[in-house]
């Protein structure tokens, strides 16, 4: 199995750190062979080694030294020509001395740090064969002389390879790392950009229910009134009722769609109460649980949506003297109750949408579903009407 090369990242990976495992194994290498060829050298001198042994080294030094630093520049077949002048230089060097069989061991190291396993492991082999004659040459055991050798290589292999492993691992960690991170960016755009259509497709519901309507209504009445002239008087104070309802539907929609311009949802529901109670003549109170955390946009908006109509309704058909407008936290939802002493009604009159009207609640009730909520009516005719609205409690991002 061959293994990515220490530095060699996929795009848009970050890379490893500076002083990662890699640099340190690098730096363990060098100062490994600096001081088993110091030593080497001076055992050399102290028993008459050949002169050549001093050159050869130098050269050897300076050869792994640059090796090191240009390794990362170098494509596979130059660090191939590196490692085997280093060994070739090791060969060299063991041959005028026994004293320099030890520095094969970083050797094998950087060999398995830069090489493909299979190099690595020739490259390995012919070494530890050199070693071992010499070895058997100068007169140690047979045994120790194959088995120190042999255990040395592996360990010097295994440890180059797993540093390797763990840092092509680490890579591909933060190559996961980071696509986790552009998908979770992705979906939370997606909702965001889904939330935007949700509210559009309800502002656009909710324009259709009541402008749009409204204005369908003016233009026919106009159309009936150029072909009666007779009824034009009558038809000018209902265009103009028309109208005038329109214009406080806009109103609502307006105020509706900001509510975090205000301090929640108290002051939007306080101006649709105040509004409406001023129409009707009626007294009319408005009550906001004060520890109600701050809600998504989406609940605030559906809640006074759901405020808008049921306090127009309660405007246009209860003859209420008094009504009030309560919201409040219900465990893991949200509530929103709408209760007058009006003259009340069947609700099981709404269950067939008319021309007497029934479209206001049954789409109220459409929209509560399509974001997981509800609503209930309890009324008689004489006897008032209780509406109750209920939202999942969503917290805003603040609030999250």
């Amino acid at each position: 199995m061959s293994v990515t090369p220490i530095h060699s990242v996929q795009a848009g990976v970050p890379e490893a750190p500076a002083w990662s495992a890699s640099w340190w194994l690098r730096l363990g290498q060098t100062v490994l062979l600096l001081g088993l060829l110091g030593v080497a050298v001076l055992l050399a001198a102290a028993r008459g080694a050949h002169w050549a042994v001093y050159p050869i080294s130098a050269v050897l030094v300076v050869t792994f030294i640059v090796g090191m630093l240009a390794a990362d520049r170098l494509r596979a077949a130059g660090r191939a020509v590196w490692i085997g002048f280093l060994m070739v230089g090791a060969v060299v060097l063991m041959s005028l001395s026994p004293d320099f069989l030890w520095i094969a061991f970083p050797l094998w190291m950087a060999a398995g740090a830069v090489l493909p396993l299979i190099f690595a492991l020739l490259l390995t082999a012919v070494t530890l064969a050199v070693i071992v004659t010499v070895l058997t040459m100068s007169g140690g055991e047979t045994v120790g002389a194959v088995l120190g050798p042999l255990v040395g290589a592996l360990v010097a292999l295994g440890l180059s390879r797993g540093v390797l492993m763990f840092e092509h691992e680490a890579t591909e960690h933060r190559r996961l790392l980071g696509e986790v991170l552009r998908a979770e960016e992705a979906t939370a755009s997606a909702q965001r950009q889904a939330g935007v259509l949700a509210e559009r497709a309800r502002l656009a519901q909710d324009i259709h229910d009541t402008l749009a309507q409204g204005f369908s209504s003016v233009v026919l009445l106009a159309r009936i009134g150029q072909r009666n002239p007779e009824q034009a008087a009558r038809l000018l104070d209902e265009i103009e009722a028309t109208a005038s309802s329109n214009l406080a539907d806009a109103r609502r929609v307006v105020y509706a769609l900001a509510p975090k311009d205000s301090d929640g949802l108290a002051e939007p529901l306080r101006r649709i109460v105040d509004e409406a109670a001023a129409a009707m003549g009626a007294e009319a109170t408005v009550t906001v649980d004060p520890d109600l955390p701050r809600l998504a946009t989406s609940v605030e908006v559906a809640l006074i949506r759901a405020a808008q109509g049921l306090v127009g309704n309660v405007r246009d058909h209860s003859g209420a003297g008094r009504f009030a407008v309560e919201v409040a936290r219900a465990e893991d939802q949200v509530r929103l109750d709408v209760v007058d002493n009006g003259a009340g009604f069947d609700p099981g009159a709404l269950r067939s949408p008319g021309p007497a009207g029934g479209y206001g609640l049954q789409g109220l009730r459409d929209r509560l579903i399509q974001l997981g909520g509800g609503l209930s009516i309890e009324s008689e005719p004489g006897g008032g009407t209780a509406v109750s609205v209920h939202l999942p409690l969503r917290l805003s991002e603040e609030e999250r």
